[in-house]
């Protein structure tokens, strides 16, 4: 089998038409057409029909991709293994990208120990949202990208989900506001104001629902896509933030705020997205059982209602 007659395909497929993967393959559509024509014969079945303008796969095709896909991202691998054992001397860069879902604090944690490794490492951090990040994944542009949520269903690409860990999340506020909470906990929240997070997020959908089940209303004076502008908001006494409870002392610590509860029943949970199935990446193996075996793994501490003062 020529192997490139099965690129070609796998663009096209993929693409959906001819003239698409000339223009990421800077091919003429005339050479890809004509090494897909050679790929069937070689094969002895048509592998597309036209739809429209564009092309359909056949029975046929749609087996082939799958072997495809499964050739390919065997390939991205072996890529990875090799790039993950640089010459010596030579820094292993390591491309990270980082859903803006993902509080910073947790997402610098979790990148930490790939920073410890024997050898040199260049981190490269992109942060944007986890679907145009998930694009990236699948085109082999960055290594690993860190979320607050498994692959979503309607995203079709070849990757493996790896959980790292997860957090019930704990209510701060600023000294001022936290000696004006003179309710335990968590009725000290019911008409307090609140930042949000944005409605839209995993975080932001369980903590809602769990709010309307205890019957309790805060009054939302800002909703942030970004938990860093939520914490520094709320420093300045805006409002009661969230934040994981595995790092309750360091946003203590950071932001000058004082905790008034937390609860389990909204947990936020994070997830290493790869193309590996098998995880080979010396900076994904760090940074993987690091989270699960320092950051997530502190045995959960049974907490008692505090009140402001106490």
């Amino acid at each position: 089998m020529n192997y490139k007659h099965l690129h070609y395909f796998y663009h096209v497929a993929r693409l959906g038409s001819v003239s698409l993967a000339s223009k990421r393959l800077h091919l003429s559509p005339q050479t890809i057409s004509g090494q897909i024509q050679l790929f069937e014969a070689c094969l002895g079945t048509p592998l597309f029909a036209k739809s429209g303008r564009g092309l359909q796969l056949t029975e046929s095709g749609r087996m082939v991709l799958g072997y495809a896909e499964a050739i390919f991202s065997m390939g991205a691998e072996l890529e990875e293994a090799v790039r993950a054992s640089p010459c010596q001397g030579k820094p292993l860069e390591f491309r990270v990208g980082v859903a803006d879902a993902v509080p910073k604090t947790i997402a610098c944690r979790l990148i930490e120990p790939a920073t410890q490794l024997p050898g040199p490492v260049r981190i490269v951090c992109r942060e944007w949202k986890l679907e145009l990040l998930l694009a990236e994944l699948a085109l082999h542009r960055i290594d690993l990208v860190i979320a607050d949520a498994p692959i979503p269903s309607a995203v079709s690409i070849r990757a493996f989900n790896h959980r790292l860990g997860g957090s019930g999340i704990s209510f701060f506020a600023a000294p001022a506001l936290h000696d004006l909470c003179k309710q335990p906990f968590p009725a000290c929240l019911d008409g307090a104001p609140m930042l949000m997070p944005a409605e839209d997020s995993a975080v932001g959908q369980r903590l809602r629902q769990w709010l309307q089940s205890l019957s309790l209303t805060p009054r939302i004076v800002g909703e942030c896509d970004d938990s860093a502008l939520a914490k520094e908001f709320g420093r300045r006494g805006l409002g009661i933030f969230i934040g994981p409870t595995v790092l309750e002392q360091d946003i203590e610590n950071q932001f000058g705020a004082r905790a008034l509860g937390a609860t389990s029943e909204v947990a936020e949970e994070f997830f290493a997205i790869s193309v590996e199935r098998r995880i080979t990446h010396p900076c994904v193996t760090a940074i993987t059982a690091s989270a699960r075996n320092e950051l997530f793994a502190r045995t959960a501490r049974d907490r008692r209602s505090r009140r402001p003062g106490t």
